[in-house]
């Protein structure tokens, strides 16, 4: 959506090459290109990607007032994208089983680490920095209303038509089948797609396919305890969508 944003709409400059060149992730700079020589040497305005948690991202960014956009997404969705993601991510410890994974990720023992704490530590902050927070529901429930909040946030405006193609071309089913989004190009070391695809479904309420009713009373406990002191609020399904 950022790219596309950036470009006006316009798709062929979006399909110059993969997103992962276009959009560098801060993380991989060090196992694949572009470095972070290359990447410090982009002309100014940069876009980058990570899923760093606020404590961790480099204070130049706040020093800067960079334009952040957080997306966030429901924890028993995000868990169970997790598990399979990590099923293909090499860099990652083998998931296990779900029991297991699932009782690490409610201990934050996954990449990145909590989920609560991530999410958390970014909405406790947003109203400091020049933040725009985001929920992937929403994206999915109502893309246009949210492609608008970006697009007024990076300063631009566009005529509906324009925004009505980006929400097109940014549909998890269009994304799936365009090679420069979908992440079919990343290298096999780092993310075996073999068995299993980056894009895998993309859908709100996904989880409740592999949660058992005992494991969502336990994570219902759990996340109730890590979650009463903050104003952060999920949708964990959408009305008429699986």
């Amino acid at each position: 959506m950022v790219e596309m944003i950036r470009h006006n709409g316009d798709l062929e400059k979006c399909q110059q090459a993969p997103i992962y060149e276009r959009i560098p992730f801060i993380e991989l700079l060090q196992c694949m290109p572009p470095d972070a020589e290359t990447v410090n040497a982009l002309p100014s305005p940069r876009y980058l990607k990570t899923h760093l948690p606020y404590q961790l991202v480099p204070s130049s960014f706040w020093d800067h007032n960079c334009k952040v956009i957080y997306l966030a997404r429901n924890a028993r969705d995000a868990a169970t994208s997790y598990y399979h993601f990590d099923h293909i991510a090499k860099l990652h410890p083998e998931p296990g089983s779900w029991d297991q994974y699932l009782q690490r990720f409610m201990s934050g023992n996954v990449g990145w680490g909590s989920w609560y704490d991530h999410v958390k530590g970014f909405w406790e902050e947003k109203d400091k920095h020049d933040m725009l927070y985001l929920f992937y529901e929403d994206i999915k429930q109502d893309p246009a209303s949210e492609i608008r909040k970006i697009i007024r946030f990076l300063g631009k405006d566009l005529p509906d038509a324009t925004i009505e193609k980006i929400v097109h071309c940014t549909s998890f089913s269009q994304m799936k089948k365009n090679a420069m989004a979908n992440y079919s190009t990343f290298p096999k070391e780092i993310l075996d797609q073999s068995q299993q695809t980056f894009m895998r479904k993309g859908q709100v309420g996904d989880w409740k396919n592999l949660f058992t009713v005992r494991q969502n009373e336990l994570f219902e406990e759990d996340y109730r305890k890590k979650m009463n002191q903050t104003t952060l609020k999920f949708k964990v399904s959408i009305k008429g969508m699986s």
